[in-house]
C-alpha cells in the first residue's frame, strides 16, 4: 500500500485527473477493526489509508473499483456483519460486530484545454477558473501566459503550458478532454484541428472563427484524409447558438455556458443505498 494518507491521496488524484472513491466507516456496533471515521481512498490500481484490513477492506475495495469501472457518481451506504456466519468472496472476519461504510465517488474533474491565451482565451480562462475543472492554458508565444498567473488559487486546477509546438500539449491530454482552439495563427489552428481529429478520443473540439474560416478548414481537413463525419465533430463557431456578441467577454460566457450544459448532461445522480452482503455474494 503506498505511503500516503487519505487527505494527500485525494489531493493527488484530483491533481492527476484521476477518479477515486473515498471510503469512510460511518457507524460501528460491537467489535470492529477500526473506529467510526476511519477513511481510505481507492483508485483503479491503488488504495491509500485503511479501514481495518482483512476481507472487510478487500471487499470494500472490490466494490469501490466496481463503482469506478461503472463511472458511478452516486454515493452508497453499505452495511456488513463481521461474524463467522457471514462469508464474502475473501472469506470470513470474526470480530463480532457490525459496521456501515460510506463509499463516496470522487469523479475526475473534467479536463478543458484552451489553445491560444489571447483576449478571448484569457477571458475564457477567468471563467473556467471558477468551476471544478482541470484547465490547461496553452500558448506558443513566449510571455503570453503571464496574464494567466492571476488565475491560480481559485476553484479550478490551472496548468499553463508554453509550447512552441502546441500539438505536443494536445497529445498529453486525457481521453474525453474538451478542447478549444483559438490561437493567433490560422495555420496553428489548422494543425491543432488536424491533431485533435487524429486522436479520436476527445470529448469535444471547438474552433473559434467565422463561417468562411470553417469552410476553408473543413475543405483542408477533408482533403488531408479526415472523413467528413469526423471533421463535422468540430464545432465552429463556438458557444451558444443565438448569442452573437463578438467581445471577448461575451464569447467566453457563451462558450462556458455551452460547456457546462454539456457537462451537466453527462452526469446522472440517482440515489442509491446498497447492502454490501448482497453486492458481494
Amino acid at each position: 500500500m503506498p505511503d500516503m494518507d487519505w487527505v494527500e491521496a485525494v489531493t493527488r488524484t484530483r491533481h492527476d485527473g484521476r477518479s477515486a472513491v473515498l471510503v469512510t466507516v460511518s457507524r460501528v456496533r460491537g467489535h470492529a477493526p477500526r473506529e467510526a471515521g476511519a477513511k481510505m481512498v481507492v483508485t483503479a490500481d491503488a488504495s491509500f489509508g485503511s479501514i481495518g484490513g482483512g476481507n472487510l477492506e478487500a471487499t470494500v475495495i472490490d466494490r469501490a473499483r466496481e463503482m469506478l469501472a461503472d463511472g458511478s457518481h452516486t454515493p452508497e451506504m453499505v452495511e456488513m456483519a463481521l461474524n463467522e456466519h457471514v462469508r464474502t468472496r475473501h472469506g470470513r472476519q470474526c470480530c463480532g460486530g457490525e459496521l456501515a461504510v460510506f463509499l463516496e465517488p470522487l469523479p475526475a474533474r473534467p479536463t478543458v484545454a484552451v489553445f491560444g491565451v489571447g483576449h478571448v482565451g484569457l477571458e475564457l480562462g477567468r471563467l473556467l477558473a471558477r468551476h471544478p475543472l482541470l484547465v490547461h492554458l496553452v500558448d506558443s508565444r513566449p510571455g503570453q501566459l503571464e496574464g494567466a498567473k492571476q488565475l491560480a488559487g481559485q476553484v479550478a486546477d490551472i496548468h499553463t503550458h508554453a509550447a512552441p509546438i502546441p500539438e505536443t500539449a494536445l497529445t498529453s491530454l486525457p481521453a474525453g478532454a474538451h478542447v478549444y482552439i483559438m490561437t493567433h495563427d490560422h495555420a496553428e489552428d489548422f494543425a491543432l484541428c488536424d491533431a485533435a481529429l487524429r486522436r479520436g478520443d476527445l470529448g469535444s473540439i471547438g474552433l473559434i472563427g467565422s463561417a468562411a474560416k470553417w469552410a476553408r478548414f473543413r475543405k483542408g481537413l477533408t482533403e488531408g484524409g479526415h472523413k467528413p463525419a469526423a471533421v463535422d465533430t468540430i464545432t465552429c463557431p463556438i458557444g451558444l447558438p443565438g448569442l452573437f456578441g463578438k467581445s471577448p467577454a461575451v464569447i467566453a460566457v457563451s462558450v462556458v455556458a455551452e460547456l457546462l450544459t454539456r457537462l451537466e448532461a453527462d452526469v446522472a445522480s440517482p440515489n442509491h443505498v446498497a447492502d454490501l452482503d448482497a453486492v458481494v455474494q
